[in-house]
């Protein structure tokens, strides 16, 4: 297993400092309640706890090893942090479990982790031999090894080319039919070069990495990444406070358009067409933090490559929760 470093220098969180500043507004608040949706190994979570000095924090994360690695990071700050098992659309059973009823800050930093693209045996790298898995929860689901091996091709060239965006889905899903009929596809060197084989020698001279679509694809099928998002974006949105924030970062164009939408759908009158007044149950519950998205600058992108495909979008609460309790603040701190 990889990472004899520390886990600080093992991951550098994307857009840092500009995820601080959207959530101060919300953060400085006495006692005030933030989630970290996608706990990762914590970089996010560490920077909000030392800024925000009175914070309470909610981590969550489906992956064991990133909750372990990420509560070693976090202990010194004590029963300021909740770290919770679960899966990141499960938001109103994680703050039941924290003991909280309301955020008042929320961040969403989506896909894979640098825990998990650097943990060889993990099986999400294509640049690394390992064995075929990409599960995010490693203690349940199928593998990418159970998908390649017995998807009919027409799910396979679905999946490839849905959450790929991969052109050559087609000529990719055929190989690894062809291919597993001789040897079951056990790992990524061995997906790897499947995909070599069917992939155009100009389109992969051009075109990056020829297995970078297909593995991403695979990864959300395996995960059932967008579904999740799906039902994450709003559940939470209906967990905000009152002037709660909410970031999201997202690194392809299939996550940043589910956030989109739900945001904007959020922030818009939903009073009919051509009604004459603004009724207060028609009025923008939300309103937006960022014009469109945000993306690094070339500096953090040239020290943090994994920072170059990021795009960030905020939001902010404006009115209130029909159920919210403005007053009830739990005196449950249970730690981590």
């Amino acid at each position: 297993m990889t990472g004899q470093k520390p886990t600080a220098m093992r991951h550098t969180p994307v857009l840092l400092t500009r995820t601080l500043d959207l959530l101060a507004p919300a953060l400085e608040r006495p006692d005030a309640v933030a989630l970290d949706a996608t706990l990762g190994m914590g970089g996010h979570s560490e920077a909000m706890l030392t800024r925000f000095p009175h914070l309470r924090l909610i981590g969550v994360d489906r992956d064991p090893q990133a909750l372990a690695l990420a509560g070693e990071r976090l202990a010194r700050f004590g029963d300021r942090v909740t770290l919770v098992k679960a899966v990141y659309d499960e938001v109103p059973d994680a703050l039941a479990e924290a003991g909280v009823d309301h955020l008042d800050g929320a961040l969403y930093d989506l896909g894979v982790s640098s825990l998990q693209l650097d943990e060889t045996e993990r099986g999400f790298a294509y640049a690394q031999d390992a064995p075929l898995d990409m599960r995010m929860d490693t203690t349940t689901g199928i593998t990418a090894r159970d998908l390649v091996n017995t998807a009919d091709e027409a799910d396979l060239v679905r999946i490839i080319r849905r959450f790929g965006e991969e052109k050559f889905a087609g000529r990719i899903a055929r190989a690894i039919v062809a291919a597993r009929a001789d040897a079951e596809l056990a790992t990524t060197g061995q997906l790897v070069d499947v995909i070599r084989s069917a992939v155009p020698a100009a389109a992969a001279r051009t075109g990056g990495h020829p297995a970078k679509r297909t593995f991403q694809a695979l990864r959300i099928a395996v995960n059932e990444e967008l579904d999740v998002l799906e039902r994450a974006v709003p559940a939470a949105l209906d967990a905000l406070a009152l002037h709660g924030r909410i970031v999201f970062l997202a690194y392809h164009s299939l996550e940043d358009a589910i956030v989109k939408k739900e945001l904007a759908a959020a922030s818009r009158s939903r009073a009919p067409k051509g009604f004459p007044v603004e009724l207060p149950e028609h009025q923008p519950r939300f309103r937006l933090l960022t014009r469109g998205t945000e993306t690094p600058t070339e500096q953090e992108t040239a020290s943090n490559p994994r920072a170059a495909s990021a795009r960030l979008r905020a939001a902010e609460r404006i009115v209130d929760r029909p159920t919210a309790r403005h007053t009830a603040r739990t005196t449950d701190r249970g730690g981590a």
